[in-house]
């Protein structure tokens, strides 16, 4: 049937609605390519893996941040004690680095060709302290045996190398049978310090570097009381392994991660 002038004008107009895009605002174009844009950089920052002791758990952020800014790295930390990240290891977790609590663990994966020979070196030592979460500040250290420290919180001796420093100081201060009745041990440092945070714990052995910040009473122990803390990292032998790990270790060492580590209750 033959369509006059007035329908074909009428079914034009509409092929064209039918064909006018859709009106999308500023924002909504913002919306659908932030995520994108969000995996594209995320996409090209490299990212290094790194094994690290739980007393490192505060400082990371801030080494994190410095790497970044000046390689353009992305350091990415797992946490666990010393012993448990070695195991990790043992069993093929893909670590660039690992920074340990002390050097036993280090040297043992390197007997195990799990270190890549050469790479273990110092990077800080350690200083244990005793935090009394509810203080006052005029605690000692001598209180520890006292009638209102119930409960003492430490790393379990066989996982953390803090919690056999523990230990060492107990011992050597003559009070270890005293107040064995009342020690609590945790898997990490980083968990003890929770027990003393949720009033689980009167006492807490617990890295400085852990309490710089928290209420209480926090005693620095004079190393001459436990065994060396001497916290050492060694650049994990994968079969591919990144040059960016030998950029943390130089970093953690001798530059700016070393000096963050001074600032921030480490020697």
């Amino acid at each position: 049937m033959a369509q006059s002038p007035g329908q074909l004008a009428l079914r034009n107009v509409a092929g064209l609605a039918a064909l006018r895009p859709l009106a999308v605002s500023r924002r909504g174009i913002l919306r659908a390519l932030l995520p994108l844009a969000a995996r594209t950089t995320s996409a090209e920052v490299p990212e290094l893996r790194i094994a690290a002791a739980s007393n490192l758990t505060a400082v990371a952020p801030l080494l994190a941040a410095a790497f970044l800014r000046t390689t353009g790295i992305r350091a990415v930390f797992s946490f666990a004690s010393t012993s448990q990240l070695a195991r990790q290891i043992e069993e093929g977790a893909p670590f660039d680095v690992f920074a340990a609590a002390d050097s036993t663990h280090v040297d043992e994966l390197l007997k195990k060709n799990l270190i890549v020979p050469g790479t273990a070196q110092v990077y800080a030592a350690g200083v244990l302290s005793v935090w009394f979460p509810a203080g006052p500040a005029t605690l000692r250290l001598e209180d520890l045996t006292g009638r209102k420290i119930r409960a003492i919180a430490l790393a379990r001796p066989e996982l953390a190398p803090y919690g056999g420093a523990a230990l060492d100081v107990l011992r050597n201060l003559g009070i270890l049978e005293r107040v064995r009745p009342r020690l609590v041990y945790a898997g990490s440092v980083a968990m003890a310090k929770q027990y003393g945070a949720t009033g689980n714990a009167d006492a807490v052995f617990v890295p400085a570097s852990l309490v710089l910040k928290e209420r209480g009473a926090v005693i620095p122990l004079n190393p001459k009381l436990h065994r060396p803390l001497l916290q050492t990292l060694g650049l994990v032998n994968l079969k591919k392994r990144t040059q960016s790990a030998s950029q943390f270790a130089e970093f953690l060492v001798h530059g700016q991660g070393h000096a963050i580590l001074l600032q921030n209750g480490y020697r």
